[in-house]
């Protein structure tokens, strides 16, 4: 039978991308860490992980020991809190991840709020856009925004809410300009654009008609609050998602560009591993925000 603590060790060296930066984790010696994982090394009779003095690498052998040793930890974790949460409030640490945009956007006003509400949560928030795998960066929920479905990774998907890409622009602008009564009309208008390639915008109906336009680019940046300040600013109309200029929008900074057509729709999920949902904390936490996002 291999030493559960062995186990646990080697997850959080994993983890943690070595020994140093996991021992000071955990407050212990590096060199009890890597005693403890060569011990572990020894039961298996296999080798686990490449060391050397400037890398840590898993094996073929580490990679799928580390997937089972995971799911251990964390089928450990779920009965502990099974027991504890008869009797107790949602409590522990909830690592969560999502991108730049999401978190001002979609989370930021609600955080604070989830905090209080249950004191006995320590939310660790990493913000970032990078691409991070959830299960092998040891996070409880991720929150996803996307305009096509997500693949089937394995992880549990909790679909918050589809909501519509509009067309804004500000009002000193289309004062300028002049308004729009047909898409046709974006032809002649400036267009902020998310990239040197997305040069046309396809808009929906709402009875499903289809058109194409190519309205004439002003600006282009990947990211939506640079989008939606610019378009505030009246250099031209902006494509974003609703929430992401709903604030404008309702101050009256923006204003809806051809209200009968979108641009699409973008759908927000919360997605995690399967066991880590059963946690009261991780429960806690996702219906907490599922139910903010919507009323919002």
């Amino acid at each position: 039978m291999l030493n559960l603590n062995d186990l646990f060790l080697f997850v959080r060296a994993v983890e943690h991308g070595g020994f140093a930066a996991a021992s000071r984790s955990l407050g212990i010696p590096k060199s009890t860490l890597s005693k403890r994982v060569a011990e572990l090394e020894s039961a298996l009779d296999a080798r686990l992980i490449h060391r050397t003095s400037r890398s840590f690498t898993l094996t073929e052998l580490g990679q799928d020991f580390y997937r089972h040793a995971r799911a251990a930890m964390i089928e450990t974790e779920s009965a502990e809190e099974a027991v504890r949460s008869r009797a107790a409030v949602p409590s522990g640490t909830v690592r969560m991840t999502t991108s730049v945009p999401v978190a001002q956007a979609y989370l930021a006003g609600h955080l604070p709020r989830l905090a209080e509400t249950f004191p006995r949560l320590h939310l660790q928030v990493d913000v970032s856009d990078r691409f991070v795998d959830v299960v092998q960066e040891g996070y409880d929920l991720a929150l996803r925004c996307h305009f096509a479905p997500l693949p089937d990774s394995g992880l549990v998907q909790r679909q918050v809410m589809v909501e519509p890409i509009v067309l804004v622009a500000a009002p000193g602008y289309l004062a300028r300009a002049g308004r729009l009564s047909t898409p046709g009309d974006l032809e002649g208008h400036f267009g902020l654009l998310t990239g040197p390639q997305n040069v046309r915008w396809v808009l929906t109906s709402g009875d499903g008609q289809q058109v194409e336009v190519t309205p004439q680019a002003r600006m282009t940046a990947n990211e939506s609050m640079v989008l939606a300040r610019s378009a505030s600013a009246g250099l031209g109309i902006a494509c974003l998602p609703e929430m992401l200029c709903r604030a404008e929008l309702e101050s009256g900074q923006l204003v809806r560009v051809l209200p009968d057509w979108n641009a699409g729709r973008v759908t927000t999920t919360i997605v995690m591993p399967h066991r880590r949902g059963l946690l009261p904390g991780v429960r806690a936490t996702v219906d907490f925000l599922v139910e903010a996002l919507r009323q919002r």
